[in-house]
């Protein structure tokens, strides 16, 4: 596990906004769901036999002997939500997205770690792959508005309850053959669960996985109707793909379609984000039936990739989000603290940063504190300040002072507020701070 620092936390903070300002315009609601759930709830959403069951959830008995768990997904969790709030009363698609840690005992590996963040969404109501569609496209949306390139979007539709067992049954045939080869826990999941089988990351049994049959060959009509539908659909939005017909995730409940979108930057275990269909998880929990597709992206990894995006993404937004605060404000004497608490107070309000000295210090001491603390300008209150019409600003760059009123104040900040939103150049800011 790991501390997240200013100003690295500044830029999470805007990758994060940029999440939330596209999953609005798809018409997706924030959900925030406990980080602890009663263990039952991942072992019959997730798979009893997956690694994140078997190996790698954080669970204890609670005081009255109940087990529990911290979250190590939010699918389960939403889903729960969703039964428990009976929101499938509510017309139309339901459209959720998240944000928040999850914690997995995970070996340790570049960008994960065992308290990582997720960003997820869940679109649940409707079976119909325009929905699936729409949910990549939304993804791409984002990874565009981040500036992410070089990535890869793989697609795989891994059946349903009427022909999966059929592909199930053979494929556990197939790995009687070549089960001595397996590594240990294959040569467990090929009895209890050959699917896992296609999730194994080991390398000496690849070219064993490589030879097994495929879904693909296996997949029903409404299957394989499905999944031509929705590539008929993603290239009609001109989203390119690539078929990964081993491709099963690493979780029980997906049905139908699955992706994931891999990154070479990464590494060997190289995938940023994935999802898929989990047309049966509301009826596993317990539910009424309840369609659903839905992704997470491991912010982690994700912010890993964002510096070759260069300067487009670190320029005007990011570098307003982990830069010192613009302005520190210094006085001196009681009357000049008053005024510059309201003034603070007044440049807050508009969205700004302000770091307005604790105590009344000599100038020079607060001169080197605004120094230290990287701020751009000091503003000078004291008693011939408040007596004059203005106040002393200081550029801690260039040494320069100049008096400034409070509407040219306003105006300053003003400015800065539309940097912040991105409405502004930063041309124009440096026009305006000259």
């Amino acid at each position: 596990m790991r501390d997240i620092l200013p100003p690295e936390s500044g830029f999470w903070e805007y990758v994060e906004q940029e999440a939330r300002h596209c999953f609005y315009s798809y018409g997706y609601k924030e959900i925030r769901t406990p980080l602890v759930e009663p263990t039952e709830l991942f072992a019959r959403g997730v798979g009893t036999d997956t690694d994140i069951v078997t190996k790698e959830m954080y669970t204890w008995e609670d005081r009255d002997k109940s087990s529990l768990t911290l979250r190590p997904e939010a699918t389960a969790s939403v889903i729960r939500a969703y039964i428990e709030h009976r929101l499938d009363q509510r017309p139309g698609v339901k459209k959720f997205y998240y944000i928040g840690p999850m914690f997995r005992r995970e070996r340790p590996q570049k960008g994960r770690y065992r308290q990582f963040y997720q960003i997820g969404a869940e679109a649940i109501g409707s079976e119909s792959p325009t929905v699936d569609a729409e949910v990549i496209e939304m993804l791409v949306s984002l990874l565009d508005r981040l500036r992410v390139s070089g990535y890869t979007l793989l697609l795989n539709s891994v059946g349903d309850k009427e022909c999966r067992p059929r592909y199930i049954a053979r494929l556990r045939e197939e790995l009687k053959k070549v089960r001595s080869q397996l590594c240990e826990d294959c040569q467990r999941r090929s009895e209890t669960n050959p699917l896992r089988v296609l999730d194994c990351k080991v390398p000496e049994d690849q070219a064993i996985i490589s030879g097994l049959p495929t879904i693909a060959d296996s997949l029903c009509d409404p299957c394989r109707t499905h999944f031509e539908k929705l590539q008929g659909y993603l290239r009609e939005r001109n989203i390119p793909y690539t078929l990964h017909p081993r491709m099963v995730r690493g979780l029980d409940y997906y049905t139908r379609t699955a992706f994931e979108f891999v990154h070479g930057s990464l590494g060997a275990q190289n995938s940023l984000l994935g999802g898929g269909r989990y047309d049966g998880l509301s009826e596993d929990l317990g539910g009424p039936p309840a369609p659903g597709i839905g992704f997470s992206i491991g912010e982690d990894r994700l912010v890993l990739t964002l510096p070759e995006a260069k300067n487009e993404i670190m320029g005007i937004g990011a570098a307003y989000y982990s830069s010192p605060p613009p302005v520190y404000i210094a006085w001196m004497g009681e009357a000049a603290g008053r005024r510059a608490a309201e003034i603070a107070r007044s440049m807050r309000n508009i969205g700004n940063p302000i770091e307005l000295a604790t105590d009344d210090a000599k100038l020079k001491k607060s001169l080197e504190t605004a120094s230290k603390m990287g701020a751009s300008y000091v503003l000078i209150i004291g008693d011939r300040e408040l007596q004059e019409t203005g106040y002393l600003l200081r550029n801690m760059k260039t040494g320069e002072q100049r008096h400034v009123d409070e509407k040219e104040l306003y105006e300053l900040y003003k400015h800065r507020r539309e940097l912040r939103l991105g409405t502004l150049s930063q041309d124009i800011l440096k026009e305006k701070m000259e």
